[in-house]
């Protein structure tokens, strides 16, 4: 009796002798980028060592595209895309894509069932990239996005590490920037309204607040943690005030906050800015139409979108972009006037 032929072997054979996924086996057979050079030459080896032909009918789907991208968001707040901050990068991420084929996908994934959903989205491959934003803490979210073996950008860095592909802000010079300009203008007693603690965003503008009253050879007043929210903003305000109450200025680490906080003190008798002034995080609309007005930290929140989804286009396209951190500007309002100039008088933008 003639011996059987013998089997072909596959793919997950290939994969398994890599120690590598299965996806990441096909990608790295069939060129694709987003593979690191490390797998690429271990399932160049088992490719070798088996003896595996690609199939090619395999090579074709593995390489076919599908004309979409997901905007993925960690969080469950069923309001987040009517935030300003969320719509304006919302709305430069499509502008990014304008000149490309992709159509764009939005994603809540902070609830198990959210990243279910994206996890189900990668592996069925109905997405050719990833954006992710508003990671906290140690989110699986960019660890599940990276094992599709796809190209993920990421908008803002996450608290640990420091991905391949990355826009960001220069959030650290930006807070710096408002306490100089605090201190230019006298204040001396500069405490902090600061963001969710587990968010690299919050720990760069807390930072960027220390230095600044460091080279100013200030002490570090006191720091209240928000949310990032015009609630949280009140609530660390009626605490600054109650722990501090002959403070004469606030940094808040977004205009939300920094709303939340001149609402506490006009509550309290407190005028802004003769008594605290108060600077703020963004620039959004919400800034220019405060009580009064709000100097506030100016940060390209729409370029920030418009370049990740540049980004991400070229990241599929097998181009290696390089991280990208965009510049701050400090804009001067009624809410803490240049130095020597009165309330009224400093409504313009200022670039510091």
């Amino acid at each position: 009796m003639e011996p059987s032929p013998k089997r072909p072997p596959t793919l997950d054979e290939v994969a398994a002798r890599a120690g590598v996924s299965r996806t990441a086996a096909s990608r790295a057979i069939n060129n694709t980028p987003n593979v690191s050079r490390a797998k690429r030459e271990a399932v160049a080896r088992a490719v070798k060592e088996l003896g595996f032909v690609p199939n090619p009918s395999a090579r074709a789907l593995a390489t076919s595209r599908v004309g979409a991208v997901v905007l993925a968001v960690s969080s469950d707040e069923p309001g987040l895309f009517a935030d300003p901050f969320f719509a304006e990068v919302t709305v430069g991420v499509s502008a990014g894509l304008e000149q490309s084929d992709f159509e764009l996908i939005l994603l809540l994934a902070n609830t198990v069932r959210g990243k279910e959903r994206l996890q189900r989205l990668l592996r069925s491959r109905r997405a050719d990239g990833v954006m992710l934003m508003a990671l906290r803490g140690d989110d699986p979210l960019g660890r599940l996005a990276e094992e599709a073996d796809l190209p993920v950008v990421f908008g803002g860095l996450p608290l640990k590490g420091e991905p391949r592909w990355y826009v960001d802000v220069d959030n650290r010079g930006g807070a710096r920037l408002a306490v100089e300009h605090l201190v230019r203008g006298g204040r001396r007693r500069i405490a902090m309204i600061t963001g969710q603690t587990d968010t690299r965003v919050s720990v760069a503008r807390q930072l960027g607040y220390s230095e600044g009253l460091t080279l100013a050879g200030l002490p570090t007043l006191t720091v209240e943690a928000g949310d990032f929210t015009e609630e949280g903003g009140t609530v660390a305000m009626e605490r600054l005030l109650s722990a501090h109450p002959d403070l004469d200025a606030v940094f808040a680490a977004s205009d939300s906050m920094a709303i939340g906080a001149l609402r506490v003190l006009r509550q309290h008798g407190r005028r802004t800015p003769e008594d605290v002034a108060v600077v703020g995080f963004n620039d959004l609309a919400s800034a220019r139409y405060s009580t009064p007005p709000l100097t506030t930290v100016h940060q390209p929140v729409r370029a920030l979108g418009q370049e990740m989804a540049r980004m991400l286009v070229a990241a599929i396209e097998g181009q290696d972009p390089s991280p990208l951190i965009l510049p701050t500007r400090l804009t001067v309002r009624e809410s803490a006037p240049a130095e020597g100039a009165s309330p009224t008088s400093a409504s313009a933008s200022a670039s510091a």
